[in-house]
């Protein structure tokens, strides 16, 4: 299909997360944005919702009853979790569909009713569902025709640890993860608890115990681990617009020392566009990854005999959602991986 323009759809274009699908597809040559859905700014121009982007030749944003699927080859469901299931259960077949909400991350039907409070509306759609962390089920992905982007925080951790349990370096039952964010990962709703004055000049905990993404993580880790993995995991809110950090603390197993984790780490990613190991015991910083689809990796010799700390980063807002939906897009279809998001971060 690389010769072929792809005809895009984007559901919830209004959002953060629609507004950088738009801004990478601008840069995808081989795609065109044929329809976008919102549903209280309906009937507006999107470049009057996002003026940073009022110079790209777009279709007025229009309501989810009203789109003609016929003229789309690929969606991307970028609505609110809860509501996306009936939606995508009723596009026609033709149709391929990168969900970014978490409606389809959680194989288990008990485990999404447990964290998400209702029964899954379509748990038969979910079996054709691929799990869309590139890096690891690139196969599958290029199968699929359903891909549940990976949430913002499953992302660094899998890509982090994955490599070390299928390796068996470190114990599956001792996994602390310290992990922070940038508002953006919020969304775009009014909330109380996101305005400036609430944010400003300060860091909280929140989800503290009980975070809908512990779930996920564990689902992917318990893939590699072969067995079932609990993790600990702590979320915070940062002063900022994107970015993720997490700060990653674990038990090496018998044998292993913190320069076999770099080594793991290093060929496992080697040939990798997006993802970057470090030179060992240096840590990243969200500031070099701002605005771009890489995820680099950092591995520190803990003072404590036997540990380790990994150190990851990511914008939320790309390799977090957008730009690791578009990399699924590209799987999907046989088109480049790279195409659209051989974007260089911002700095400073």
């Amino acid at each position: 299909m690389s010769d072929v323009k792809v005809k895009v759809g984007i559901l919830g274009a209004s959002g953060y997360t629609g507004a950088e699908l738009v801004r990478i597809l601008a840069h995808h040559v081989a795609s065109e944005i044929t329809l976008l859905t919102a549903d209280r700014r309906a009937g507006r121009p999107f470049g009057e919702v996002f003026p940073h982007l009022a110079h790209l030749k777009l279709p007025t944003m229009i309501r989810i009853e009203d789109a003609d699927w016929s003229t789309v080859d690929v969606i991307f469901c970028a609505l609110p979790h809860g509501t996306t299931q009936e939606v995508i259960a009723g596009l026609p077949e033709h149709v391929k569909v990168v969900d970014l909400s978490a409606d389809f991350r959680l194989f288990d039907p008990d485990t999404y009713k447990e964290w998400y409070g209702a029964e899954h509306a379509a748990q038969d759609l979910q079996k054709q569902v691929v799990y869309g962390l590139t890096e690891l089920h690139r196969a599958r992905i290029a199968k699929a025709r359903i891909v549940a982007n990976p949430g913002c925080y499953p992302t660094p951790v899998q890509l982090s640890l994955t490599p070390l349990l299928e390796r068996k370096l470190i114990h599956s039952d001792d996994i602390i993860i310290d992990a922070k964010s940038g508002v953006t990962g919020a969304g775009r709703s009014p909330k109380e608890g996101i305005l400036y004055a609430e944010v400003t000049e300060g860091i909280h905990a929140y989800g503290t115990g009980g975070h809908r993404h512990a779930p996920e993580i564990e689902q992917g880790l318990a893939w590699a681990a072969g067995r079932d993995v609990v993790v600990n995991f702590s979320p915070h809110l940062m002063p900022m617009s994107r970015g993720i950090l997490e700060s990653i603390y674990v038990k090496m197993t018998d044998g292993t020392t913190a320069e076999d984790i770099q080594a793991a780490l290093e060929k496992r990613y080697a040939d990798e566009p997006f993802v970057r190991v470090l030179p060992f015991g240096t840590t990243p910083q969200t500031r070099h990854v701002r605005g771009s689809n890489f995820v680099l990796i950092g591995v520190v010799k803990d003072r404590v005999p036997g540990r380790v700390i990994i150190v990851a980063v990511e914008d939320n807002l790309v390799k977090g959602a957008s730009g690791q939906a578009v990399q699924n897009m590209n799987v999907m279809l046989g088109l480049p991986e790279t195409m659209g998001l051989e974007i260089e971060p911002l700095f400073p």
